[in-house]
Formats: structure tokens, sequence, C-alpha cells
């Protein structure tokens, strides 16, 4: 790997790996829909600007990653599913008068049979809802970013971690087959797998303000890698259908996925000690390979979250995250534009280092 020729701002001497490529970049979605109103997308380059700004502050040394290729991407992720996410741009721009991404406007009901032919019916069909449109960047921007957790996941099975992977656009939200909220390929299961694949006992413990629904989905019939989430009560937030205590697995996974979630407006405190509940699961799994999927969304002044978790509540966790003492590796998730963003992943990475 070589590293990005980025100047480094001041901080101290070179501390934990980061794995980032710019053509991640290439993903600037326009629009967001929520609650009916069209605003501009809160998933955007600049939230990796201020991140690698924070990195580049506090001295952390940054590479590029390899190229996987898409073979631990299949791994995880159907191959129709990928076929559209490869043509799906090219295919839009072909509609008579097609709007400037790919945006889904109607999804299959109930009962109803599928993938169709249309392109118009496959963005239904492959993407959950409208929160990830895709762009003329988007591929290249999504196999990136799966690049960057590979070649910060192969680092941690060298020589044990912790590293960090700057991904976006986030995963967490994508399931084998679907794309959804801002996720196209899951990055956080893309690297577990590769993990798992190899032999190691994964624990993947989520700490994002929304339920990893993709992750979880992936991983819940399987019993070699644990899932754990900690996020805000989803019966009035997204994901909404999922995230409950009460989904636990199925067939070989049944006991091998713990939903934590906490009410509104919950504090440090009781974030802390939700990680700590996670970590406790994962030590009785036996895990020997920590995957934290890092969401900073939990924070105060966050524009999409719903709990009160401050910087210095950040860095608590990533000291807790440490105490862990397994080999380990962080991928971004969510976390979007506010004042804090950029220290609250410092806090995070620190407290974790000196933990």
């Amino acid at each position: 790997m070589n590293s990005i020729a980025r100047p480094r701002a001041g901080g101290h001497a070179a501390g934990m790996r980061v794995i980032y490529s710019s053509r991640q970049q290439l993903h600037a979605p326009r629009s967001f829909i929520r609650s009916g109103q069209v605003a501009p997308c809160p998933e955007c380059p600049e939230r990796a600007e201020r991140f690698l700004t924070a990195i580049e502050a506090a001295g952390h040394p940054i590479a590029e990653p390899q190229a996987f290729g898409l073979g631990p991407v299949a791994a995880v992720h159907a191959t129709d599913y990928l076929n559209f996410l490869a043509t799906a741009w090219e295919r839009w721009r072909a509609l008579p008068d097609p709007g400037p991404e790919v945006v889904a406007n109607v999804f299959p009901g109930r009962r109803m049979s599928g993938p169709p032919e249309h392109i118009v019916g496959q963005a239904g069909y492959f993407m959950a809802d409208a929160a990830c449109p895709i762009g003329e960047g988007t591929w290249v921007a999504a196999q990136a970013a799966a690049d960057c957790a590979v070649t910060a996941m192969t680092a941690v099975l060298t020589d044990g971690g912790p590293v960090y992977a700057l991904c976006r656009p986030p995963g967490h939200h994508a399931f084998s087959d679907m794309a959804g909220g801002f996720c196209f390929i899951n990055n956080t299961a893309v690297a577990a797998n590769h993990a798992a694949a190899q032999g190691r006992r994964v624990a993947i413990l989520d700490v994002d303000v929304h339920h990893g629904n993709g992750t979880q989905g992936i991983f819940y019939a399987r019993s070699d890698v644990l899932t754990i989430s900690v996020h805000a009560d989803p019966a009035n937030y997204y994901p909404y259908f999922s995230g409950y205590a009460s989904e636990r697995g199925e067939g070989l996974g049944q006991g091998y996925n713990l939903n934590l979630p906490m009410p509104h407006g919950s504090s440090d405190d009781d974030y802390v000690a939700a990680i700590g509940q996670g970590l406790e699961r994962a030590r009785l799994f036996g895990a020997d390979l920590l995957v934290v999927a890092l969401g900073l969304d939990p924070q105060e002044n966050d524009p999409l979250g719903v709990q009160k978790v401050t910087t210095e509540g950040f860095r608590r966790a990533g000291a807790q995250a440490a105490g862990a003492r397994l080999d380990t590796l962080i991928v971004q998730e969510g976390g979007y534009l506010c004042d804090e963003l950029g220290a609250n992943l410092a806090a995070f990475l620190d407290g974790f280092e000196n933990g």
C-alpha cells in the first residue's frame, strides 16, 4: 500500500492506520426525501473531507486501498444485485427524459413476483427506499469503499490492528440483494465475512444511531459471525421494520444476533453501558476479532440523530471498545454534517488508542 500524499497538520506521531480512497468522493448524491420533502442528501462528499481533516490533525497515517475486485463483495452480495448496481446508471440515462439520478419510485408489494426487466422496476426491487440515489460515480465509489474495508481487514489479519477504514458511501443498511439508507455495498459485512472465511471468530458491534438492518440480514442465519447493534428504538425511527430485541437470528443463527435498542434521548452513560453489554456478549461468543461499525450520528447535534451522546461520550465508547482487547477493525458508517463531526471521530479513535 502506498501512502496518500496529503499534507498532515500538526498532531502527534503516526497513530492508528487509516485506509481511504479519494475515488469514494465520486459518489455525490443530490437528493434525499424525508417526510415527503426533497432536500440535499446528508450523505455528501464533505463528510469524508471533515473526517480526513480530523485524521490529519491527529497525525494518523493514511494509505490507499488495494484493489480486490468483486470477489470479497460477491461472497456477500447476490450476483443479480451487483449487476444492477454496475449497470443502473447507464440504463437509467437511456430512458426518455431521465432524472439526474436513479431514484426508485415504485416498489414491490406483498406477494408480488420479481425482479422485473425494466430499469424503473428494478430500481424499486433492488432499492429499499429513496435514500440511496445512484449517480454516475456511485458504482466506482461503492467498490472503492469495499476495497478500503477489505484492505483494512487484511491489515488486521496480518498484524492485529487496530485499523480504521474511512468508507463512504456507508454500508450497514445494504442487504445481500438490496440498497437502502445511503448504502450500496455492505462494507462492514464484506470485511467480516472475509475474516470469517479465514477461520476467525468475528463479532460485529454496530454503534450507529440507526439499526444495522442490512448487516443483521446478511448474517441472520449464520453462527460464525455474531451481530450486535446498539441503536435508537426503531418503533418511531428508521429503519422502522427491524432492530427489535426479539430479533435473535434464525436457523443456525438463532441466538447469534443481539439488538440493544435505546430510548430516544439516551445519554453518554446509556450509550457506553449498552456498548459494554454488547462487548460482554462478544466475550461469551468467544470472538477473537471485533469489527466496529462506527456511526457518529448518536451525537446530540447530528441532523439525523435522536440521541444525546457528546464528543466525550465517543471517547469513552472508543476506550470501551479497546477494553475488549481484540484484534479490531473500525469501519465508518453514519455521522452527518454538524460542527462536532470531525471531533467525534478524533475522540473515538483517541479513546480507542489510549483506552
